[in-house]
């Protein structure tokens, strides 16, 4: 797909049109369907009339001349979107019976192209119905017989939708002193647009039809934004309680570094962030069970592995998508992994490394109800032998909510009071909680029980009694369980690496206490959600600890604290945990910022400008991350923030894939 190549005949046709020279019908060759990419064509009816508008936003076969050409846009073999001059495409409206310009792409602005002799006839691929010529009307209908087009070459098309990539230079490739150079992003959810029921997340990170059926808001967030009960309650991103819906090509309220819904990880994006140097990127397919349960509006199952295996397909069609663009298999940039050898040899290619792990709350059904798991040793074993076979290298063993196997870290604020509640609905119980009696401690809880009202409602049945909790610091009274610790051992047993964020105080210091008796280096905390008491344990098993993607200064911050807890002399390469698609805001533009556009890539072989996505222009002195192609542009902010540390934070962020590889390696098990 995308491989914007003309052939044969077509390829002279097209050289005598933009000679300006007429184009006589005798000239005409059978056209090669299945090479038409980025081709721009007229129709023009077997009559001699092209194909034009007509003010009822309708298209009939009565122009003297080509003023309406079309770009064609593949979306599949021999299937086609077809762009007009008005920013629209041809589509079919008012069921089978009439063909009508549509401003987003979609099933309904497919068309499959077959050769007819000289000329080609054009199917609605939705409808199965052919394009036709009315006789009486000569508008365009859609009838059980084709009237056959001649494509004619053509000029004055409009440029295919697509966002920008405004990076300049090739991908660095090889190796420096024998290391792999890359940034490297240990917690992130591309596939987050199918989890909890599917409708939660507005937009998804690819179509076959393009940016504008990609990049779409959520049906219920209407009006105005008024709808997004999930997003303006939990997330905060919008105070005002409205946005703007339209997405392409304005764009005005979203993309934006605190929303929690909007899809943010679109494949163009995550292709600058890869051109501007990230190497490993970590995909986590996650979920939530019971928050997909009380969510209204869901298409997908609420099932945990049920969402895991769906996302494990749409990220292999991800990986067969940007293929297609790049010549075929294995031969796009973006390569799904199953091994060290596999991802450092990809990443010497200069290609991204992309891992594969689980974040969700009731892994391999082993959820909890009043006491009780609901799981046991085998549900584990083949769990586990499901999730590497899907090639899934790494896993948390709780995430959000109590589970059989172990206690969580608690949330604060709002979202807190709202999983908090959650998990009574999950667990039959609320987070269970004591006083600390260490340093170490989870996340305060603030409850809040005046949020439980409208949609909330339906966590907590009426007349419950809502909990007392003591003074802060808190911990869960519950930690690493016999089942977990049972899991553990057999993520170890197959090589997998151990993510231990989310784990409550407790769980986390029985879980390296695990992993100590066993001496096995294969730990990651990949997004601050570890009390930073446990980073020495961490980094002294040989293990790797990286900060949530904040803010430029909040991250230097961790950046110089993390770096003393791993000591001097000390294998050190750092990386991030942005958790881009998952529920939790990117960093935001920061007061004072002065990236001045362009600059150049970490390694110099690259220069970056102000990334652009139909009529909007991103900068990251005014928007923050808000999209994931400004990674380049965050990580340009580090630096002069860095101010004189700024070239050696910059080069521990460029070990960061090494340092990841070699966890990696010392525990793998081929």
């Amino acid at each position: 797909m995308r491989r914007r190549r003309l052939l044969g005949s077509l390829a002279a046709v097209l050289t005598v049109a933009a000679l300006g020279m007429p184009v006589p019908a005798a000239q005409a060759a059978p056209p090669d369907v299945a090479a038409l990419d980025g081709a721009c064509v007229a129709l023009r009816a077997p009559s001699g009339k092209f194909v034009v508008r007509n003010a009822l936003g309708g298209y009939q076969a009565t122009g003297g001349a080509a003023t309406q050409p079309f770009r064609l846009q593949e979306t599949g073999a021999a299937t086609y979107l077809m762009y007009g001059t008005g920013d629209d495409f041809l589509g079919q409206g008012l069921g089978t019976l009439g063909v009508l310009a549509a401003r987003a792409a979609s099933a309904d602005t497919n068309w499959r192209l077959t050769a007819a002799g000289d000329a080609v006839t054009v199917t609605a691929v939705a409808a199965n119905r052919q394009l036709a010529v009315d006789p009486l009307l000569r508008t365009l209908a859609l009838r059980a017989t084709a009237t056959p087009f001649t494509l004619v070459p053509s000029s004055g098309c409009a440029t295919a939708p697509e966002a920008e990539l405004n990076v300049a230079g090739e991908p660095f490739t090889g190796t420096v002193d024998g290391e792999v150079r890359g940034l490297a992003d240990l917690h992130s959810h591309l596939t987050a647009y199918e989890f909890i029921g599917g409708d939660i997340h507005c937009g998804a990170p690819f179509s076959q039809y393009g940016i504008t059926a990609a990049l779409v808001d959520c049906p219920d967030h209407e009006p105005h934004g008024l709808g997004a009960w999930w997003e303006n309650l939990a997330g905060g991103g919008y105070p005002t309680f409205t946005h703007d819906t339209k997405g392409w090509p304005t764009f005005a309220d979203w993309p934006k570094h605190n929303s929690w819904t909007h899809e943010a990880m679109y494949y163009r994006w995550l292709e600058r962030a890869w051109r501007g140097g990230l190497r490993v990127y970590t995909n986590l397919f996650v979920n939530n069970e019971a928050l997909c349960e009380i969510y209204p509006v869901k298409s997908n199952p609420c099932d945990d592995m049920a969402s895991i295996r769906l996302q494990a397909q749409r990220i292999h069609e991800l990986e067969d998508f940007i293929d297609d663009q790049h010549g075929g298999p294995g031969r796009g940039w973006f390569r799904i992994v199953r091994d060290p050898a596999q991802a450092r040899a990809v990443i010497e290619q200069g290609k991204l490394a992309v891992v594969l792990g689980v974040e969700v709350s009731q892994p391999f059904g082993c959820g909890i109800r009043n006491g009780t798991p609901l799981c046991d040793r085998a549900d584990i074993d083949a769990g586990l032998d499901e999730l590497y076979d899907l090639g899934v290298r790494r896993m948390f063993v709780c995430h959000k909510f109590d589970n059989a196997l172990c206690g969580v870290r608690f949330d604060e604020g709002v979202a807190g009071t709202i999983i908090n509640a959650a998990n009574f609905a999950s667990t039959g119980r609320f987070w269970q909680v004591e006083k600390c009696a260490t340093a170490a401690h989870d996340n305060t809880i603030q409850f809040q029980a005046d949020l439980l009202s409208g949609p909330l409602g339906a966590l907590l049945p009426p007349g419950v009694t809502l909990p007392v909790y003591p003074s802060a610091p808190h911990c869960n009274v519950n930690g690493l369980t016999d089942l977990g610790a049972y899991a553990m051992r057999g993520m170890m047993d197959r090589g997998m690496l151990i993510d231990i964020d989310h784990m409550s105080v407790k769980a986390t210091g029985q879980a390296l206490d695990l992993l100590e008796a066993r001496n096995y280096p294969g730990v990651v905390s990949s997004h601050s959600w570890v009390d930073p008491t446990f980073y020495p344990r961490i980094y002294a098993l040989g293990g790797m600890a990286v900060p949530y993607g904040h803010g430029t200064e909040q991250f230097l911050g961790e950046w110089r604290s993390m770096k003393a807890a791993a000591g001097p002399g000390a294998d050190f390469g750092f990386g991030a945990g942005f958790d881009t698609g998952g529920f939790g805001h990117q960093p935001p533009p920061r007061a004072g910022s002065t990236v001045r556009y362009p600059f150049p890539t970490f390694d110099g072989g690259s220069t970056v400008d102000r990334q652009r996505t139909g009529e909007r222009v991103f900068d990251v002195n005014t928007d923050g991350l808000a999209h994931y192609g400004l990674l380049p542009d965050w990580l340009e902010d580090l630096r002069i923030v860095a101010g004189p540390d700024g070239q050696e934070v910059v080069g521990d962020m460029s070990r960061g894939a090494e340092v990841y590889l070699r966890t990696w390696e010392r525990v793998f098990v081929s």
